[in-house]
């Protein structure tokens, strides 16, 4: 049996919000964090900006993740939050164009003197340890991931994690894992953790990646969209801790249903009005993967008022899990979607 580790919830933008990481603290995940935000809209106060790093007691530690392609912007950002954060991550992973454009981002991989110089000034001016996010490299002709990782180890970076693949591949294609092992052996003289990113969609793939890399903990993004009880299934799964849940022997849908209806509790809860901007994004992701998910997504979609998209959701899953229907997209959710809309 493997040894247990901890999972992390990748920071991603219009996702990672306060209610659903705390949803995702209670399906299993160990370690959260923010929305990636960029450091140029904090430095100067912008209000938006300042809303993804909203946090809650109940999420310990809290780590707030940003990016951003100017030096001063990032470590004037860095001395604001030390100052309430527990630990602060700086982005050098994401292949988004929005972000690569102003050299940010796993932009900074192509400029490893800039990303180095960041993250030096970044730690003298932090009142709390800083961790570090990357990829391998820009390209498959610019793998410089093992460099870059050890200078920031022996800058004293609390952990580093590293998604498996370059900036170039940005989802494509398969997640490098024995790049990570070297990573995970070249850090190990120095005391830094390396965290796995990449391609651990399930039990099997989570038991696997550890293995093969031997990483101090695994990091879960895209999988855990729509899914965020893929924590607590691993855990269960692989007999760790003896982790169990009220859903964790039940079905896909019933797991999701509850999911769905606890975020739902805890936009309420910690979020108000603002904290259910992504509360459409998340019902529709939701049916990602479900018999009918693809039929009634349009009509969901189709919901102006994103407080209401729960009605026909809740009707949807409730038949299915009841054997009334064997697809989400039943004609009385639907029919109570299209009335929904058309008002």
């Amino acid at each position: 049996m493997l040894d247990p580790v901890p999972l992390f919830l990748a920071p991603m933008a219009g996702v990672t919000d306060l209610a659903f990481r705390l949803l995702a603290r209670e399906c299993g995940a160990d370690v959260t964090a923010t929305e990636f935000t960029a450091a140029s809209g904090l430095s100067r106060k912008d209000t938006k900006s300042w809303a993804k790093l909203e946090t809650h007691p109940r999420e310990s530690p809290f780590i707030p993740q940003i990016f951003g392609g100017v030096e001063e912007e990032m470590v004037e950002t860095v001395r604001i939050l030390s100052e309430s954060a527990d630990v602060i991550d700086l982005n050098f992973g994401c292949p988004a164009p929005k972000v690569t454009k102003t050299c940010a981002g796993a932009a900074l991989m192509g400029e490893p003197d800039t990303l180095v110089s960041m993250v030096e000034r970044c730690i003298e001016v932090s009142q709390v340890p800083v961790s570090v996010k990357m990829r391998l490299g820009t390209g498959s002709n610019n793998i410089n991931v093992l460099d870059i990782a050890e200078s920031c180890a022996q800058l004293g970076v609390l952990r580093v994690c590293i998604h498996g693949r370059t900036l170039s591949q940005k989802y494509r294609g398969v997640a490098d894992w024995n790049i990570i092992r070297e990573a995970v052996d070249l850090l190990e003289s120095y005391g830094t953790p390396v965290i796995a990113n990449g391609d651990i969609v399930d039990a099997k793939s989570a038991a696997k990646c550890l293995e093969r890399t031997g990483a101090s903990g695994l990091m879960i993004g895209r999988a855990a969209i729509g899914n965020p009880c893929i924590f607590g299934q691993i855990k269960s799964k692989l007999g760790w801790n003896n982790y169990s849940a009220p859903w964790s022997n039940q079905s896909e849908v019933i797991a999701k249903h509850w999911a769905w209806n606890r975020y739902v509790d805890l936009v309420d809860e910690v979020g108000g009005p603002r904290g259910a901007r992504n509360m459409k994004q998340h019902a529709i992701s939701f049916t990602k993967g479900l018999p009918g998910g693809k039929e009634i997504r349009p009509h969901l979609h189709s919901i102006k008022d994103f407080r209401k998209i729960g009605e026909p959701l809740n009707l949807a899953f409730e038949k299915y899990a009841k054997g009334e229907s064997n697809t989400l997209a039943n004609p009385e959710a639907i029919a109570m979607a299209q009335s929904i809309y058309s008002i």
